[in-house]
C-alpha cells in the first residue's frame, strides 16, 4: 500500500483553522477528549467481546497508557480498545458526518469574536469531534490503529493544514495510538509542558479520574538507566458508586462532560439508588443547553447502561421515553445479564421497572425545581420545554404530572411565561374556556385579527409557537374541567351569560339583514370557503378566516401540503365584521344592485385580505394584486 493523500472536508478545514488560530483559555481539554475517546473505544471492545470472545484472546489488560519523550517533545496516548479499520478511520477522522458542523463553526466564530471566558475551543466536545483538539497543542499528529479481529493496521498523519496522509502500518495488537508532536511551551497562551508528569497527573485528576480503565503514565529511565515505574493516574472508581458527600460538584461536572461531550456544566444532577425487588444506581444530568440536533429526526439518545460496573451499551434508548431524550447519564444494574441484547431489553421486565423509576424521579425533580426555583426552571424550559410537551401526547401514565410542568407565553405577560394553573386562577367568573392561538411566532399571533374581541374584553390568550403545539392541543383538550379552545376556531362568546345572550340576539338580527349578501359572497367563493357568516370576534378588521372545531390550523395545513404535494386546501369559514365600513359599504351597494360585479370583486379581495392578515400565502398573488390595483384606480378616478 502506497501513501495516500486526502483533503479535509471544507467544514473540517474551517474547524481546524478556527481552533489553531484562535486563543483558548483551556488548551488542556485536549487530553480529556483523547482519553474519553480511548475509554469509549475500550467500552466498545468489551461489548463486542460479549458475543465475540475471541476478540480478547490475547489476555491483555484493558488500559489507557500515556508515554512522553521530553527530548522530542512528544506525548502518546495508547489504548487497546476496538481500534479502526482504514474505512472507519477515513469516516471518523477525515470527515465529519454530522449536520451540525456548520452550526459548530458559527458558534466558535461568535465565541471568538465575543472573547468570552466560555472558551470557543471547548465547543468541540459538544459536536463529538474532540480528536481535532489535538491541533490546539500539536503541530503534527500521528495515529496508528488496528481493528480488533483484523491483522492490518493503518497510519494517519497530518499537520492540520489542509490534508492528511494514510499508509499501511504495523501494530502488535488491536487498539489506537495517537502521538502528538507538541508545540513549544507558552504558559501565557495556555500551552503548558504536557510532557511533565505533574502536569499530566493534574489534568487526569481533574477531568478523567472516574474513567473505568487504568490511565497509566509510563515511567521513564532513572539516573542509572533502569526503567522507571509505571504510575496509574486515576482512581477508576465509578463516580456513581461513591457517596454523594465524597464527590465534589466539579467532579460531577467533569463526569457529565465526559459522557455528554458538552463543554458546559449541567443544569441539574439527579441521583437514584433503588433497592428491593430490582436494584440499580443511576446518575443522571439535565443539561443547561440543548444539543444542536435534539429536535432532528435522526437525533440519537439514551443513557449509558452498565451491569455490575461493566459498560454494556453506550445509548440504551429503552431506559427513558423519547420525550426525556435530553437527559444524560448512566444506569448501573446488578440484576441484568452481562450478555443482554437490545432485543431482550425491549421486553425485559426489569428494564421496564427501571424506566418507570427513572421517569418518576426525573419528573419529581422537575416539579421540585419549578416550585422552588422559578429562574432555574425557566432555564430548563427554554431549551427543553418543546420535548417535554411530547410527553403529554405519549405518556398517559404521567400525563397529569407533565401538564403541571407546562409553560406558555401569554397575551397577559410580555416577559414571563404562565402555567395552566396560573391561567385558570386568573380567569374571570364568566369565562368557561382556556383560550389559545397557534402560530409561527408571538408577533404573528399578536397581530392576528382573531384576537380583537379578546383584547377588547381583556380575556387572556395563550400563544403556542412550538411545532409540537398543534399535536399537543389535539391531545390536551381539557384542564381542571375547563375546555381548551382555539381563538381561531369555532365561535367566540365572551362575557357574562347576560352579555352573551344580548350579543347573540344582536348578531342574529343583523344576520337577517345580511342574509342575501352572505349567500352571494359564499357563491363567489364556493370553491374556497364552506360558510360565510357575521363575526363576534372582530372589532377593527373587516374579515377573517376561522376553522371549524375539527379543522387543522393554517400552519398544519401548509405543512401537509409541503409533505403531500398537491393536497387540496381545506375550506374554512369567512367571517365578516358587520360594523366595518368596507362590509357595510358593500352591503349598501348590494342592496341597490343585487347582481353587481362589485360583490364578486370584493369577495376575492376580502378572502385574500383574510389570508394575509393571518400570515398565510395567497394562492394567486398576481390576481390579487391586479384586483387591488383596479380597486385603487376606481377610488382615485
Amino acid at each position: 500500500m502506497t501513501t495516500e493523500t486526502f483533503q479535509f472536508q471544507t467544514e473540517v478545514q474551517q474547524l481546524l483553522e478556527l481552533m489553531i488560530h484562535s486563543l483558548y483559555s483551556h488548551k488542556d481539554i485536549f487530553l480529556r477528549e483523547l482519553v474519553s475517546n480511548a475509554s469509549d473505544a475500550t467500552d466498545r471492545l468489551r461489548f463486542e467481546a460479549l458475543t465475540k470472545p475471541e476478540l480478547l484472546t490475547d489476555g491483555a489488560k484493558l488500559e489507557i497508557r500515556l508515554e512522553v519523550d521530553k527530548d522530542t517533545r512528544t506525548l502518546a496516548i495508547h489504548d487497546n480498545g476496538i481500534g479502526m479499520s482504514k474505512k472507519e478511520l477515513v469516516e471518523n477522522i477525515g470527515t465529519i458526518a454530522k449536520s451540525g458542523t456548520r452550526e459548530l463553526a458559527e458558534k466558535m466564530k461568535k465565541a471568538k469574536a465575543a472573547d468570552k471566558s466560555a472558551d470557543a475551543g471547548e465547543l468541540i466536545g459538544q459536536f463529538g469531534v474532540g480528536f481535532y483538539s489535538s491541533f490546539m497543542v500539536a503541530n503534527k499528529v500521528e495515529l496508528v490503529t488496528r481493528r480488533a479481529g483484523q491483522k492490518i493496521a493503518t497510519k494517519w498523519v497530518s499537520d492540520g493544514k489542509g490534508d492528511y496522509q494514510i499508509d499501511r502500518a504495523e501494530r502488535e495488537a488491536h487498539g489506537t495510538s495517537i502521538t502528538l508532536h507538541l508545540d513549544p511551551v507558552d504558559e501565557e497562551s495556555g500551552l503548558e509542558d504536557f510532557t511533565d508528569e505533574h502536569v499530566l497527573s493534574r489534568i487526569i485528576g481533574r477531568y478523567s479520574d472516574f474513567i473505568a480503565y487504568p490511565i497509566v503514565l509510563r515511567g521513564g529511565p532513572g539516573e542509572d538507566g533502569a526503567d522507571g515505574e509505571d504510575k496509574t493516574l486515576n482512581s477508576m472508581k465509578p463516580i456513581w458508586e461513591r457517596a454523594a458527600s465524597d464527590v465534589t460538584e466539579e467532579e460531577y461536572s467533569e463526569f457529565y462532560k465526559h459522557i455528554s461531550h458538552d463543554w458546559r456544566d449541567p443544569l441539574e444532577r439527579v441521583l437514584q439508588r433503588a433497592e428491593g425487588t430490582i436494584e440499580y444506581k443511576a446518575l443522571l444530568f439535565i443539561p443547561s443547553e440543548a444539543p444542536f440536533d435534539l429536535y432532528y429526526v435522526g437525533h440519537e439518545s439514551g443513557l449509558r447502561l452498565y451491569v455490575k460496573r461493566v459498560s454494556i451499551m453506550e445509548r440504551c434508548e429503552e431506559l427513558l421515553p423519547r420525550y426525556l431524550r435530553f437527559v444524560q447519564g448512566v444506569v448501573d444494574s446488578a440484576d441484568l445479564p452481562l450478555n443482554v441484547s437490545r432485543e431482550i431489553l425491549q421486553h425485559d421486565r426489569q428494564i421496564r421497572q427501571i424506566r418507570k423509576g427513572l421517569q418518576k424521579k426525573i419528573l419529581d425533580t422537575l416539579q421540585k425545581m419549578k416550585a422552588d426555583d422559578e429562574e432555574k426552571y425557566l432555564k430548563f424550559w427554554t431549551p427543553f420545554g418543546a420535548a417535554l410537551k411530547e410527553g403529554v401526547i405519549e405518556d398517559f401514565e404521567h400525563r397529569d404530572k407533565i401538564v403541571e410542568l407546562l409553560l406558555f407565553p401569554s397575551s397577559r405577560e410580555t416577559e414571563k411565561l404562565t402555567s395552566l394553573a396560573d391561567y385558570v386562577e386568573r380567569m374571570g367568573e364568566a369565562q368557561d374556556a382556556i383560550y389559545y392561538m397557534t402560530g409561527e411566532s408571538r408577533d404573528m399571533i399578536e397581530s392576528s385579527p382573531h384576537l380583537e374581541a379578546f383584547r377588547d374584553k381583556g380575556v387572556e390568550v395563550l400563544f403556542l409557537t412550538d411545532a409540537v403545539d398543534e399535536m399537543l392541543m389535539q391531545s390536551l383538550t381539557e384542564y381542571k374541567d375547563k375546555k381548551l379552545q382555539s381563538a381561531g376556531k369555532g365561535t367566540v362568546d365572551l362575557g357574562t351569560d347576560e352579555e352573551k345572550e344580548v350579543q347573540k340576539k344582536e348578531l342574529d338580527e343583523k344576520a337577517k339583514t345580511f342574509e342575501a349578501l352572505l349567500k352571494r359572497i359564499k357563491t363567489s367563493l364556493a370553491d374556497r370557503v364552506k360558510e360565510v357568516r357575521l363575526s363576534s370576534r372582530l372589532t377593527s378588521s373587516p374579515a377573517c378566516l376561522v376553522g371549524g372545531e375539527e379543522d387543522v390550523s393554517p400552519r398544519v395545513e401548509k405543512w401537509l401540503r409541503q409533505q403531500q404535494g398537491d393536497a387540496p386546501a381545506q375550506k374554512r369559514i369567512l367571517e365578516l365584521n358587520p360594523e366595518h365600513p368596507i362590509v357595510t359599504g358593500l352591503k349598501a351597494k348590494f342592496d341597490v344592485h343585487e347582481t353587481t360585479e362589485a360583490v364578486s370583486e370584493y369577495s376575492e379581495l376580502l378572502y385574500g385580505y383574510s389570508l394575509l392578515a393571518e400570515g398565510s400565502d395567497i394562492p394567486d398573488p398576481a390576481d390579487f394584486a391586479k384586483r387591488f390595483a383596479a380597486l385603487m384606480q376606481r377610488g382615485l378616478g
